[in-house]
């Protein structure tokens, strides 16, 4: 999952948010409309070669419907591509891309293949979907979760690295000034971690309420270890949310020995999801393609599972997209808009909009 960061020359006491999560190119509104917001995403693979890089560096103009969900699809590519973007709201139904003298309009598939064409490098698209030896016939609920794993794998990894790198600097400023004070930068921390336990929390409450049923269905018992699992995890995620809001009080400083037992506090979280993510992929996600479903019964089980996860989809989309490199992150935009209910998923990519 690492594969999108760029290499780094700080030593570990230098390590701050800032070069886990690259911030995007900035994007301009136009003055006709409200500005619209997009949050940091993952730092694409460097273009191969001088003339992508010069392209690269263009501004690329995207026009079109503010509420349609082809242009929020078409923002989320070209911002995994970090192009400079400026966004122009529209009137006119179909989306436009302009780059310096070139002006395209048409599909979202049509536009897509130019984009990738035009930016090549970090590729975006894999035109069926074959991540770790997944294809069309998998079913749709299993490329979600296998999906949303990834992702927050990805944070907690993350959050091990930022606790490591906090208590390896005794809770002293960081040297990259965006990152804040201490104080600062445990309060960034806390509201990282929070958006992760959401996710973690809806996921779980997703799969026992639309998966295990339909597996403890066809055979009894089957869920029982991965719902002993979900009891496991909730206390010691409620633990850490704990432990980072006694830090962030602690009148005398921050403590070096509690950002310690912080990290050991994580590194045990990590460990506990990687084993409990490995074990669903493994036993129970084979067994829903067992099941023989017919596409309709998938789409309304993917559906439900959305609609359990409308909270944190709606608010933290883009925190979600950025624990999945490019390619993984357009494979569940792919998901959603194919088959999701197009009110639903208009909830979760217009509330993403691009804004200051």
């Amino acid at each position: 999952m690492g594969s999108c960061f760029s290499s780094s020359t700080k030593s570990t006491a230098e390590i701050a948010p800032f070069d886990l999560v690259v911030k995007p190119p900035s994007v301009v509104a136009s003055s006709t409309a409200a500005p619209t917001r997009v949050s940091a995403q993952r730092l694409p693979t460097p273009p191969a070669t001088a003339t992508a890089t010069a392209t690269s560096a263009a501004t690329v103009r995207l026009y079109g419907p503010s509420n349609s969900l082809v242009t929020s699809y078409l923002r989320f590519a070209l911002l995994h591509k970090g192009v400079s973007l400026r966004f122009v709201p529209s009137e006119d139904q179909k989306p436009t891309i302009q780059v310096g003298s070139e002006t395209v309009t048409g599909s979202q598939e049509v536009l897509l293949r130019y984009i990738e064409d035009k930016f090549p490098e970090p590729r975006l698209m894999i035109w069926k979907f074959n991540l770790e030896g997944f294809d069309e016939a998998t079913p749709l609920i299993v490329r979600t979760i296998w999906l949303q794993h990834r992702s927050m794998l990805w944070h907690i990894e993350r959050m091990v690295r930022w606790s490591e790198d906090l208590a390896a600097r005794g809770g002293k400023r960081a040297v990259d000034p965006s990152v804040g004070t201490p104080k600062m930068e445990i309060r960034k921390f806390a509201r990282s971690y929070t958006q992760l336990q959401e996710v973690m929390v809806e996921h779980a409450q997703m799969e026992e309420r639309i998966l295990f049923p339909v597996l403890e269905s066809v055979d009894r018992g089957m869920c029982k270890s991965a719902n002993e699992e979900h009891g496991r995890e909730l206390p010691m995620m409620n633990g850490i949310k704990e432990d980072i809001k006694s830090i962030g009080v602690l009148d005398s400083g921050i403590c070096s020995e509690a950002l310690y037992s912080l990290a050991s506090r994580f590194i045990s979280l990590k460990v506990m999801c990687k084993a409990h993510f490995e074990e669903e992929e493994k036993d129970l996600l084979p067994m829903v393609e067992a099941a023989e479903m017919g596409k309709e019964k998938q789409k309304k089980l993917l559906n439900q599972s959305l609609e359990v996860m409308r909270e944190t989809h709606s608010r933290t989309f883009d925190f979600l997209l950025e624990g999945l490199t490019p390619q993984e992150a357009m494979q569940y935009l792919d998901l959603l808009m194919k088959f999701g209910d197009q009110d639903l998923i208009s909830s979760f990519l217009t509330s993403s909009n691009i804004v200051d």
